[in-house]
């Protein structure tokens, strides 16, 4: 994947230092601790992790969907073409959600009212943000289904969600996402409840339209394998925190930390032998509400050392655009020289 060039642009979205917190049991459990990236138009991030990483209550942060309570945002700044969202009030924030920033949210079969035809929804959506007449309206819409590969949309423009395919479903939820031009568009597992054929099709589809309205992708995934041919660059995160961050290739070619090798290692191989187990990270993700001192990965880590258990390393630079906060980084560096890597 050709790298971009971004040097002379200014992000479109710029998040810093962001923490995210809830409250449980009367305590506030931290979700998302310090995290900070940009994000250019015309250009796909990766957020990869596993489940109860802070992927998605990020990008809900992005969204003002936090609810509030129990949810918090006690430090950070998340910047959308210069403006602090955080400082942004309901109806100003409504006004660039799905106008400006648009979610395609996880299950398709769940994102549509199955009570309202498609028609409904889709024009609710132009009619929030567009004054257009009913008749200019209704073809955006349909030009739009047709752009994401429904076939005769005229037709299907007027039907319910149960006569759709899940596929097709999405295929529709991205239509309405895209139908304001949105400069930023959040994927939230987009594939996930697809087939594999179906899932290469939604991603093929978001790259060209991606291509053609030139906007800036978030694809949040716990697969390295999705973002490989999708994203410019990838960051992995393990609990709340960022672990490793760089251009796509660069990670795949100098994986770093600890985790994103156990990510890797876990993408099933077409050239192993049918006898060999897939590999799984032992252990589980931390509990958010104790988590361990020091690094939170260091329970299930192949390099821990005391120094991992006592405290949190800075960020190591690498190479350019590819950091990784671990303090074993040499010893990882070396198992991959060894292994010819």
């Amino acid at each position: 994947m050709a790298t971009k060039d971004t040097s002379g642009d200014a992000p479109v979205l710029s998040v810093r230092d962001l923490v995210i917190q809830f409250r449980v049991d009367g305590n506030y459990v931290t979700a998302v601790d310090g995290l900070s990236y940009d994000l250019y138009r015309g250009e796909t991030l990766g957020i990869v992790g596993e489940s109860g990483s802070g992927k998605s209550v990020t990008n809900l942060g992005v969204m003002g969907l936090l609810p509030v309570p129990p949810a918090r945002i006690p430090r950070g700044e998340i910047l959308f073409k210069g403006r602090n969202l955080l400082k942004l009030d309901k109806n100003e924030m409504r006004k660039i959600r799905g106008n400006e920033i648009a979610m395609i949210f996880q299950d398709p079969m769940t994102s549509l009212n199955p009570f309202l035809r498609v028609s409904q929804q889709l024009m609710e959506m132009v009619n929030q943000h567009q004054k257009l007449p009913k008749s200019k309206a209704e073809d955006l819409c349909i030009t739009m289904l047709d752009k994401v590969g429904i076939p005769d949309p005229a037709s299907r423009f007027h039907q319910f969600p149960h006569e759709f395919s899940g596929g097709m479903r999405q295929r529709v939820m991205i239509a309405m996402m895209l139908l304001n031009d949105p400069e930023l568009l959040i994927a939230d597992e987009p594939t996930t409840a697809l087939d594999v054929t179906i899932q290469a099709q939604i991603l093929e589809l978001l790259k060209d339209l991606q291509k053609e309205f030139n906007t800036a992708i978030t694809l949040i995934t716990h697969d390295l394998g999705v973002v490989a041919g999708m994203a410019d660059k990838i960051i992995v995160m393990y609990s709340g925190k960022i672990m490793e961050s760089a251009r796509t290739g660069d990670l795949f070619a100098k994986p770093s930390h600890p985790y994103t090798l156990g990510l890797l290692k876990s993408i099933p191989r077409l050239d192993e032998e049918e006898s060999e187990e897939l590999y799984s990270i032992p252990g589980i993700p931390p509990d958010l509400n104790n988590r361990p001192p020091g690094c939170p990965f260091a329970p299930r880590c192949d390099f821990v050392q005391d120094r991992c258990r006592e405290s949190f390393p800075e960020p190591v630079k690498v190479a350019d655009d590819h950091t990784v906060t671990c303090w074993e980084v040499e010893a990882v560096a070396k198992k991959l020289a060894e292994e010819g890597n």
